[in-house]
């Protein structure tokens, strides 16, 4: 059996890899580790993660991609080589041909950096398809179909909202805000309350573990390590859900006056429409506590999380690429 098709979900934080017939085989961060020596890559996702913040000098872990797009390009090219031949195993007689999930609102310089990346990691060919369209084909949603669908696609380093009709974009906007800011604006929160600077992965931990989008009524806590700003020495500090949710609250704004923004370009037939079924939310930052419920409060549209709502943009990319001539006008479509 011959595998010539992957998608590929590649995110700020974390890159997907789908195979059509075998689901999602790789889950892994976009970390890259390498040797300053001689700029050869030492390890990539999980084993380069764990080395973010606890490196020598002779050796960086980068991620390769900021907000979404491709930041450094001789990285991603290296990551992306790692996922194929991971997802494929050694040996292979066919490239495969791959569909990249990208943000709606990348530039056509930027789509070029993630074609030449694909094809120069031993891609056959390689097709861009937009993270909205991807994530509403994962969600199950008919994009299809003559009537309006609204999803709010959450990651690592963008936010994408759009309305879906006939298979094809009819609003959206991206705001390079998600889980990354997230986890920067707890890292600030906590150093400014409490005197106390933690890492990127203590504040992305407290994130999942008691962070909520709105206050809870029985608040959560739990002790967060990290450095006293005056002494210097370690120290172990107490931090609650509310302390989570005042520090987000401003990015939380920031994704909500996106989804504002959509919905007031809508046309009116698609506004009824998107009122009628609610928003679907998608995305790693969809899984954040209360977020459906902030969404609904803060727009009047009654929102709701897709199922595995973290997999559904590599999942829409691999069924995309499977139903490749169905889904050609809304891939290709340039908007």
């Amino acid at each position: 059996m011959f595998v010539k098709k992957i998608g590929i979900d590649l995110g700020t934080t974390y890159s997907l890899v789908h195979v059509p017939g075998r689901g999602i085989v790789i889950n892994e961060p976009s970390v890259v580790a390498i040797s300053t020596a001689d700029h050869s890559v030492l390890a990539v996702g999980e084993e380069a993660k764990e080395m973010i913040g606890r490196t020598p000098d002779t050796i960086v872990a980068l991620r390769p991609l900021k907000d979404g797009v491709i930041a450094d390009y001789r990285t991603t090219e290296a990551m992306l080589r790692y996922f194929i031949n991971k997802a494929l195993g050694g040996i292979r007689f066919f490239k495969p041909e791959v569909m990249i999930a990208v943000p709606a609102g990348i530039t056509s310089t930027e789509r070029r950096a993630v074609i030449d990346a694909t094809m120069a990691a031993g891609a056959k060919a390689a097709y861009i398809i937009k993270e909205p369209i991807a994530a509403a084909i994962g969600a199950n949603i008919p994009i299809g179909s003559a009537s309006g669908h609204m999803i709010v696609d959450m990651g690592g380093g963008t936010s994408e909202v759009a309305v879906i009709s006939l298979g094809g974009i009819v609003a959206n906007t991206s705001v390079r805000i998600g889980g990354n800011k997230l986890d920067a604006a707890i890292m600030d929160f906590i150093r400014k309350k409490y005197g106390l600077a933690i890492g990127e992965q203590s504040a992305e931990e407290v994130k999942i573990k008691i962070g909520s989008a709105m206050y809870l009524e029985d608040k959560l806590s739990m002790d967060v390590r990290g450095r006293d700003m005056v002494s210097g020495l370690p120290r172990t500090v107490t931090v609650t859900s509310d302390d989570i949710t005042e520090a987000i609250q401003n990015e939380l704004e920031g994704i909500i006056h996106a989804a504002k923004s959509v919905l007031q370009v809508t046309p009116p037939e698609l506004s009824a429409d998107v009122i009628d079924k609610g928003m679907v939310l998608s995305g790693g930052t969809a899984l954040l506590r209360n977020i459906d419920k902030l969404f609904a409060q803060a727009t009047g549209v009654s929102a709701y999380l897709a199922d595995d709502a973290l997999l559904c943009v590599a999942k829409g990319t691999g069924v995309a690429l499977d139903n490749l001539e169905s889904y050609k006008r809304s891939i290709l479509s340039t908007k």
